[in-house]
Order: structure tokens, then sequence, then C-alpha cells
């Protein structure tokens, strides 16, 4: 229906349906909001108090950023704004519906009782030959967490400097255990390499079977080869490890608002060719307009279309602007969703999610490949210069968004066969992998992950690699390199 395209709508009737009124009917209201009834419109009782008799507010704050809070103009008669807030600078922020704030987290888990949440790791780690940094010579200059400031905060930092070829450094986080049936997590962070071309970073996993298993099977799940050619090291900042699936890809656009300006920057621009988990190819574009963007998805030509179903069906594709907030539980990124249709045609009478190479049209891509590409499917506002300006969704002037795409419903005969596309597809589209650690460069840099059941630090020599066993979703984004945090990294069990 209209708007089930917005995490933010679906979210706002869940909460209602869950016992959730709306922020603005609280019975403390009247402390934080002035309400002009002369211009809303007539009959409307969506503005009332709920009193403390009905309603609790579980001791939360008053919150201005709630979905449930309605905006300054919602339901007016136009003779003016129907809500003005006590403290100014919330004025034109009430209404928000990019999606749940943090109080509305709160207040949910509150109201059920709730005493089990996704996990999330911050950085709770130590290791052997890391030191905790403000800054390195050479780059970056501070921490990826306070930027744009240049406030002293923290960060990790290995140098590949002094040490011998072989030698390795290494972290370890604390020893963690799932708390979900499905066994799901994503490793998040973002890097910084100044070093040698043939420095290398590992991220590895190491599965346990059971608390009394003290060995445990180690897998490597993804290798960072380094980029530049001075003595330098690997940064790393803003770790976080939960319980929710990697998206299939990154899209990093570095100095987001002046290539927006640029008169040489065109109107369309798109990202990488992307796969999803069961081998679908897709494309994500923006379209960049004076003050505001467009979002569109696009199916293009790939390696795995002989396999798939066509037209493409009931898939959803999700693209994110990722809030670059440190702390993931605050982050509240701008979201938008579409299911393919597979009865949708074109205008030309084809099915608009067909197969690329029998509906698209051929084009050249950024690697300089012919492929075939299917229209444009999106919506045509998705952010104003003003929203990306809300929050973190720049940092150090870059823009992050990442996509996926997901089965909206599975039939029980379906089930089976996605589970294989699944794992045929991690077990051959998975970057290709050295089953040992290469003696390259001075240092190699080596983090280690949670597995299903706890973790320990890896010793003695590196195991063989059965690159079966693990899905890789690392997509590193073509960047330049500036003297700032400046890449993002996802990797998925």
């Amino acid at each position: 229906g209209i708007g089930c395209g917005y995490i933010a709508i679906v979210e706002h009737e869940f909460l209602h349906a869950l016992g959730f009124y709306h922020e603005q009917s609280r019975y403390d209201r009247d402390d934080y909001v002035t309400i002009n009834f002369e211009n809303i419109l007539e009959g409307l009782h969506n503005f009332r108090i709920v009193g403390s008799d009905e309603s609790t507010t579980h001791g939360v704050p008053y919150d201005y950023l709630s979905v449930m809070h309605y905006g300054k103009d919602d339901f007016t008669n136009g003779n003016g704004s129907t809500i003005i807030t006590k403290d100014p600078k919330f004025q034109n922020l009430i209404g928000q519906r990019v999606e749940m704030s943090a109080r509305d987290v709160q207040e949910l888990n509150l109201l059920y009782k709730c005493s089990k949440c996704l996990m999330i790791m911050g950085t709770s780690i130590h290791g052997n030959g890391w030191e905790m940094v403000t800054g390195v010579y050479g780059g970056p200059s501070s921490d990826h967490t306070n930027l744009p400031s240049q406030d002293a905060g923290y960060f990790m930092y290995a140098s590949t400097g002094p040490g011998q070829e072989g030698d390795s450094a290494w972290l370890e986080t604390k020893r963690m255990s799932p708390q979900r049936e499905c066994h799901v997590q994503c490793l998040q962070f973002y890097y910084y390499h100044n070093g040698s071309q043939t420095d290398k970073l590992n991220i590895w996993i190491r599965e346990f079977q059971d608390e009394w298993d003290s060995t445990g099977t180690r897998y490597l799940m993804g290798q960072i080869s380094g980029a530049g050619n001075s003595t330098g090291g690997f940064s790393i900042d803003d770790i976080n490890l939960s319980e929710l699936e990697c998206p299939d890809g990154t899209w990093q656009i570095n100095d987001f608002e002046r290539f927006w300006n640029s008169t040489h920057t065109p109107a369309l621009i798109y990202s990488p060719r992307q796969y999803s988990s069961e081998g679908y190819a897709y494309r994500v574009a923006l379209y960049l307009r004076q003050t505001d963007f467009g979002v569109y998805v696009h199916l293009v030509s790939g390696v795995y279309d002989d396999q798939l179903k066509w037209p493409c069906p009931q898939r959803q594709f999700t693209v994110q602007m990722v809030d670059q907030n440190p702390n993931i539980q605050l982050q509240m990124s701008r979201q938008m969703s579409l299911t393919t249709d597979p009865n949708l045609l074109t205008t030309t009478g084809v099915p608009f999610w067909g197969k690329p190479r029998d509906v698209g049209i051929q084009i050249v891509d950024e690697n300089n490949e012919l492929i075939y590409a299917n229209n444009l499917y999106g919506r045509y506002y998705f952010a104003s210069l003003e929203d990306i300006k809300s929050r973190d969704y720049l940092k150090g002037g870059s823009a992050i968004f990442i996509f996926s795409a997901q089965v909206v419903s599975l039939h029980t005969n379906n089930i089976k066969l996605l589970m294989q596309r699944r794992t045929a597809a991690a077990a051959s589209s998975s970057v290709i992998i050295s089953a040992t650690l290469a003696g390259l460069g001075a240092r190699t840099l080596l983090f280690v992950f949670l597995g299903d059941v706890a973790l320990g630090p890896i010793t003695g020599n590196p195991p063989t690699v059965d690159v079966h066993g693990v899905r890789f979703r690392s997509k590193l984004p073509n960047t330049a390199h500036f003297s700032a945090f400046n890449k993002m990294l996802y990797v998925a069990r």
C-alpha cells in the first residue's frame, strides 16, 4: 500500500498496534509543545492528550525525534503550523519518518519487559601489536568517531614499518555467544591504510561447537590488501558486530556535497554492479538535482542469470544512506525499499523485471564491460541537502550507501531451493582467498571476530581455509585516499 516502502511508516503503524499513542498525546506534552488548535483541520481528534490513567511513559523523556511524533504542519487547515516546539531547535525536526528513535526502542523494551536484544559489540577488544592513538603521521590525523571535529578521540593503529616479513599483529574480541537461533552476524568497521601495497589485513572467524570446544574451526573471511607505497600501517575505528545480515554491497562517495554540486557531475550516477545472495545482479542509481536527489534500482546482466527465475519474482530491494553515528544503536539511516512485480510491464510491453539480456539495453559499465541493463525503478525524492546534514550522513565529507535484495515471502516448496542457491552463491561467488597467510610486507595484520559460541586468539600457523563454509560480502569501495578514515567494510558470517 501507499507508504509501505518507507520503514518508518511501517514502524509507526506497528507501534500503534503494540500500544503506542502519538508522542504529542503524552500527558506531559504541554511542557514541550504548544498545540495550535485553531490551525487544525475541523473534526480531527488526533491531538488530544491521553491521561496518565490511560497510558504510561515508563520514565522515558519526551522525544521530539520519535517516529510517533507529528510534524509541525501535519493536519493544518492552511492557517499555520499545528505544533510549536518549546525548544526551537526541534521545530523542523519533529515528525521525522526515517526510523524509530533510540527512545522509541527504549520505551518498547520497557513496555514488553524485553531483557534480550540484538547483540551489538562495540570496541571491547584487546590485542598484540596494536596501539590506541589519537593520530598517525601521514594520516589519519584524527579518529573517525569525532569527524569532522578535530577532538582528540582514539583509534587502533598497527605499524607495518618495524618488524620482519611474516610478523603479525592481532586484535581479539571478548568471548561472546549469539542470542538468536539464526546465527547471522555482521562485522562493520572503518579503516585507513598508508603502508605498503603488500600489507595485508585479514579477517578471521573461529567457530566453536559448544562451550567445551577449546580449539574450534577457523576460517578466513576476507582480506584487505594495501593500497599505498610508503612505510605506514593500518588504522581501524568504530568497530561494531551485530546479529544482522550484512548488505549485498557498499557504495562510498567521497566529498559528496562537492561532487553533487560540481558542474561536471552527471545527473544520474551509478554504483558498481552488485549481486544479491541468490545471484541477481543490479545497480543503484542516484538522480541528483539542485537541492535533493532520488534513488533508483535496476537489474543488470550477471553471471548467474541462467540459473535464476525470470521475471524476478517478489524480491525486495532496499537502499540505505548510512547514518555514520559510531554507536550503531543510535543510527537512523535513511532507507527506501521496493518490491519487484513479475507482472509489471514497461511501456513497450516487456516485463519490467525481466532477464536483462532479453529485455534490457546494452551499456558499458564502470569496468568498461558490455552488460545489459533494465529500466530504472525507484523514488524520485529520497533526501535533500538539509536532510543529510541533520545527522551523521556525511563524515569527513563521505556518504555511504548500502543495499540488499531479499525474498519477500517464501512458500514451503521453495525454501529448500533458496537455501541451495544461497549456498551455491556463497561457494562460487566468494572472493578467492589464500589458504595461508602470505609472507608479504613487513607485518601481517590480523582481526579476529565472533564465531558461533566464543572466540579465542589465533596462534601458530594459520589453518587451511574452507571457503565453502562461509558467506563473504566484503565490497570495498573505489575511493581516493585522504588523511582520514576513508573506507567502510562489512563482513558477513
